[in-house]
């Protein structure tokens, strides 16, 4: 059995590690290794599966679209996932580090970087594009954005306390030793990486807390965004398939009446195209004064984009793996469409 095999299956079980590994369009390198320390590119790719298999489970659009396309013989090739921070601007976010830096210290050790950072400020956010060094065109993204909440009302910021103060930290020793191990020599032993792959998908939730009902309306007042965190935390707020033609998809998608983004977002350079099915509406219960209320609010959601190669300054033919903040910020409108 390949590493990347084992450690799916370790988090997920056989029979669904061997369903989302046959979904996905994985590079051979990431499935031939059987031998050795586990590659932090073959963990970040199985933490990649075991995310994509859990958004897949929240998004009955998304996992439709996904069995569709594997039925007709094609793969998914899944190109980043997105997840949303908060930060405070002047220290941690309850146990958590402030905004990205919470991941920066998962995606660092395996091997990942900060490829640009992307100004969202009609949101009163900032994205950064956490690419991988080993394998940057088949290892999927992180696009992290991170709230920045002194950028609103005072009213706002006391609430943003009350709920984000109580964020917990996921990673135990496990986690914490196999990460210092694939830091120092981009490699950890199979057993201590499969210890730690739990712990650190659990850093891909909410961390935070029961949630009063009236924080959320006076969070949403201001941020849909921001009261988006406050139901579904650090989970992937969208999985994203990287498909030769996106407007085609679009139209696929819209005659079959599925609710996809009106247009197709196009980036300044016109290499870089995206659309979305708007947000899964969830069920979230929350705390009142008279115990407890159930709210339908959006949840997570499925996108697809298309990237053209282009020769870049050193004269290199390369995939665009750009991100384009108008771009993002409409894609990010898919949760409030819902």
């Amino acid at each position: 059995m390949s590493h990347l095999s084992s450690l799916v299956a370790s988090v997920l079980g056989q029979t669904a590690a061997a369903t989302i590994l046959d979904v996905l369009e994985i590079a051979p390198v990431l499935t031939s290794e059987t031998d050795g320390p586990v590659s932090r590119g073959v963990f970040a790719m199985a933490l990649n599966a075991a995310l994509f298999h859990d958004v897949m489970n929240r998004v009955p659009l998304g996992a439709a679209y996904v069995t569709e396309r594997r039925a007709a013989g094609h793969r998914i090739l899944f190109d980043h996932g997105a997840l949303r921070t908060i930060d405070f601007g002047d220290g941690p976010t309850g146990a958590l580090p402030g905004g990205h830096l919470a991941f920066a210290r998962l995606l660092t050790p395996l091997g990942y970087a900060v490829a640009d950072v992307y100004p969202l400020d009609r949101l009163k956010m900032t994205g950064r594009a956490y690419a991988h060094l080993d394998l940057p065109e088949a290892i999927p993204q992180f696009f992290v954005s991170e709230l920045h909440v002194q950028r609103f009302s005072p009213a706002f910021q006391v609430i943003a306390h009350a709920v984000f103060d109580a964020s917990t930290d996921p990673l135990g020793p496990a986690a914490k030793a196999a990460l210092e191990a694939f830091s120092a020599t981009g490699a950890c032993d199979l057993d201590r990486a499969r210890a730690a792959l739990p712990e650190v998908i659990a850093a891909f939730a909410r961390t935070h807390g029961p949630l009063r009902l009236e924080h959320y309306e006076a969070l949403k007042a201001e941020s849909a965004e921001a009261a988006w965190i406050a139901t579904e935390g650090q989970a992937f707020n969208h999985a994203t398939d990287r498909v030769p033609d996106v407007q085609a998809v679009s139209d696929a998608q819209k005659a079959l009446g599925r609710p996809i983004k009106d247009a197709v977002e196009i980036s300044g350079s016109g290499r870089v195209r995206q659309t979305a099915f708007k947000a899964q509406p969830v069920t979230r219960v929350f705390v009142t004064d008279a115990g407890e209320e159930s709210r339908v609010v959006p949840g997570s959601f499925h996108e697809f984009i298309s990237r053209d190669r282009f020769v870049d300054e050193h004269g290199v033919e390369r995939l665009d793996l750009r991100f384009d903040s108008g771009n993002a910020q409409g894609i990010f409108k898919m949760t409030e469409a819902a």
